[in-house]
C-alpha cells in the first residue's frame, strides 16, 4: 500500500511545512543538518505563507467583486439593502525572497534524515516526515465517498455552496429551487461554488442543493446530504 506523509490540500501543505520548519533545528545536531538548510527553510515557511495568504485574499476578494457587479446588474430582494462595496485587501511588505521549490528542498531534507542510521519513527512523527497508508480515491470512490457540503448566504443573498475537494477533480452540483425536482447546476473545480440564479422576486424559498464527486470526468462515490437553505423573502 502507498505510503506518504505530505498532505494534498494546499493549506494542509502549509501547516506541514511550518512544522517541519519550527522543529527542524531541535534535530540538526542529530541528523547533521546545517545553520544554512534551517535558516532557508525558516525564510521559505515565511515567504511561503506571506504569498499564500495574499492568494487568498485576493481571490476571497475577487470573488466579492463579481457578486458585487452581479447585485448592480441584477438588483437585489424586496428589503434588503444595498451591499458594502468591495475593498481591496492591503499588505505588509513581503519578507525576504526564497528560491523556488521550496517542498523539493524540504522532503529532499526529509529524505536525508530518513536515510540516517540513527533515525527514529518518534522523531519523524514529531516532524511530520512518517508515512501513513493511503488509499487513492479511484480505490474507494465506489463504496465510501461522498462530499459533504454546507450552505451560506453571500452578498446579494447569493447561496454559496461550501465543498472540499480532497483527491478528487471536482463536483457536480444539482439544485432544487423549490419544486421537488433537482437539475444540474454546475460541474465546479475549485471550492466554492456561489449559485447565481435569480431569487425569488418576492416571499422567501428554500432552495436544495446535493453534489457528487467526479474523477476523470466521470461521477464517482456517493450523492452528498442534501442541504437546504432559505432566500429571498
Amino acid at each position: 500500500m502507498k505510503k506518504t506523509y505530505m498532505p494534498t490540500q494546499e493549506i494542509e501543505k502549509l501547516a506541514w511545512l511550518k512544522n517541519f520548519a519550527n522543529k527542524l533545528g531541535t534535530y540538526a545536531t542529530k541528523y547533521n543538518i546545517t545553520a544554512a538548510e534551517i535558516t532557508d527553510m525558516q525564510n521559505s515557511v515565511a515567504f511561503y505563507d506571506y504569498w499564500f495568504n495574499y492568494g487568498f485574499q485576493n481571490n476571497e476578494h475577487n470573488k466579492r467583486i463579481t457578486q458585487y457587479k452581479l447585485e448592480l446588474r441584477n438588483g437585489i430582494p424586496a428589503g434588503a439593502t444595498d451591499s458594502v462595496a468591495p475593498v481591496a485587501p492591503t499588505f505588509a511588505a513581503a519578507p525576504a525572497s526564497v528560491q523556488p521549490g521550496i517542498f523539493v528542498r524540504a522532503t529532499s531534507l526529509a529524505g536525508i534524515i530518513k536515510k540516517r542510521t540513527n533515525y527514529t519513527e518518534a522523531d519523524g512523527l514529531d516532524l511530520g516526515i512518517e508515512g501513513v497508508e493511503i488509499v487513492s480515491a479511484a480505490q474507494t470512490a465506489e463504496s465510501e465517498i461522498k462530499p459533504s457540503i454546507s450552505l451560506r448566504l453571500v452578498q446579494g443573498g447569493k447561496p454559496e455552496i461550501v465543498w472540499t475537494k480532497s483527491d478528487f477533480d471536482g463536483i457536480d452540483i444539482y439544485v432544487d429551487r423549490g419544486n421537488g425536482n433537482f437539475i444540474f447546476l454546475a460541474t465546479d473545480t475549485i471550492p466554492n461554488y456561489t449559485d447565481n440564479g435569480e431569487l425569488p422576486a418576492t416571499g422567501a424559498a428554500k432552495w436544495s442543493y446535493k453534489a457528487i464527486y467526479k474523477l476523470d470526468d466521470v461521477q464517482v462515490g456517493q450523492w452528498s446530504d442534501i442541504a437546504n437553505i432559505a432566500v429571498g423573502g
